[in-house]
């Protein structure tokens, strides 16, 4: 190989090597210290494109859990007044019974009529009263409407109405006096009194009706949260198989850039010592 002054291509070469091996040293080091393959959308544009959706969709679909669980603490809070709402109807169908027997007197029946007032009171009272969040739940609040739970990472679409939502419906949510049709409860006389115990029995009928279906969304929401839990560990590690790191490969990488670094360098000062070559000709 002849010698030359002006151009070193060997040193050029040595250099461009030396550039490149550095180069991916670096991206190895970046790597490790952030365990990301991806740190960059240089590093994989498209892998990133699929990522940001990925961590996007793990984002919805923890927040669709939180979403399921605030519905089911709402539910269980008008379930829990409800609970309270069948004792009370229970008493006052206890009380009724009582009063219709004939070994009671009239003033008895005074004694008897003043608890039923109270037990009825507190009734309307629990189902005008009870709130989630200062929302009013069980005396059919047509301000609301419906209780919507949002247990979906997207937004609805025309042709999934309904798909990522579950409603609870005011209008059947209604456990006050007037709604269960027992505003006046009368057991001052015995014949009230056997009239009363049919309105009792279906104000419990409707109160039981009520559970049932806060029973039934409870349940499929916690079905929800199990599916979505999953949905979100796959989306999760879909994510990190794209975007987290290979840290032996990366490892690897840096040990095999770094041993290529340090003899580059030894064959770079080697090669910049070859023009000093052609002064020896000229001795």
């Amino acid at each position: 190989m002849p010698l030359r002054i002006n151009y070193n291509y060997e040193s050029v070469s040595a250099q461009r090597n030396l550039s490149g091996t550095q180069s991916s040293f670096f991206k190895a080091i970046e790597q490790l210290s952030s365990g990301l393959r991806i740190n960059k959308a240089s590093d994989d544009a498209a892998g990133l494109a699929v990522s940001e959706k990925l961590k996007n969709q793990v984002r919805g679909l923890n927040q669709a859990q939180r979403n399921a669980q605030d519905g089911i603490s709402l539910i269980q809070t008008a379930e829990g007044a409800l609970n309270e709402t069948h004792s009370l109807l229970s008493r006052m169908r206890e009380l009724a019974v009582q009063s219709a027997n004939d070994t009671l007197s009239n003033s008895d029946r005074v004694h008897l009529q003043a608890e039923v007032n109270q037990l009825l009171s507190e009734v309307d009272r629990i189902g005008n009263s009870t709130q989630f969040n200062n929302v009013v739940l069980l005396n059919n609040n047509t301000a609301v409407g419906s209780f919507k739970f949002h247990i979906g990472a997207n937004a609805e679409t025309t042709s999934m109405v309904g798909a990522n939502e579950v409603s609870l419906y005011s209008s059947t949510l209604n456990a006050t006096a007037s709604g269960l049709a027992i505003t006046t409860v009368s057991v001052s006389t015995q014949s009230s009194s056997n009239a009363v115990i049919s309105a009792l029995d279906a104000a419990v009928e409707t109160v039981s009706t009520q559970r049932g279906l806060m029973g039934a969304m409870q349940n499929r929401l916690e079905h929800s949260i199990e599916s979505l839990g999953v949905a979100s560990e796959n989306a999760g590690a879909a994510n990190s198989r794209i975007r987290d790191a290979d840290v032996a490969k990366a490892v690897s990488e840096m040990v095999r850039t770094q041993i290529l670094q340090q003899s580059t360098m030894a064959v770079l000062a080697q090669a910049n010592q070859a023009p000093q070559m052609a002064l020896q000709l000229l001795k």
